[in-house]
């Protein structure tokens, strides 16, 4: 009975120490594959990051070869508002003037 039990406590040594190698072969294992999915996400992190870089510097050029063209096309709308606003001010500075004289010399009481 004793020898039972002696080879019963030894297949019970023998089965905890190959369950704690299968729970290390396994966190071994998640660890790799921890490593391994942080560095494909660094690595479609980094890939993103240049698209939308490269995005950013194909809007940058194309907005700022724009550019002159829309200084120029301000600099015509702005001289043309100019001139509506000074054509309209030569139409009403007579009246302006006329009807400023009539209060400054009119005398009330």
């Amino acid at each position: 009975m004793e020898s039972n039990r002696q080879g019963g406590i030894q297949q019970l040594l023998a089965a905890e120490q190959e369950a704690q190698h299968i729970v290390n072969e396994a966190r071994n294992l998640k660890m790799t594959r921890l490593k391994q999915a942080k560095e494909e996400a660094e690595k479609e992190i980094a890939q993103y990051r240049a698209q939308v870089e490269a995005d950013f510097q194909r809007k940058l050029e194309e907005t700022s070869g724009d550019s002159g063209a829309n200084v120029k096309r301000l600099e015509h709308e702005t001289e043309a508002k100019i001139g509506n606003l000074t054509g309209e001010s030569e139409r009403i500075s007579g009246g302006v003037v006329d009807m400023l004289l009539r209060h400054v010399t009119s005398v009330k009481n």
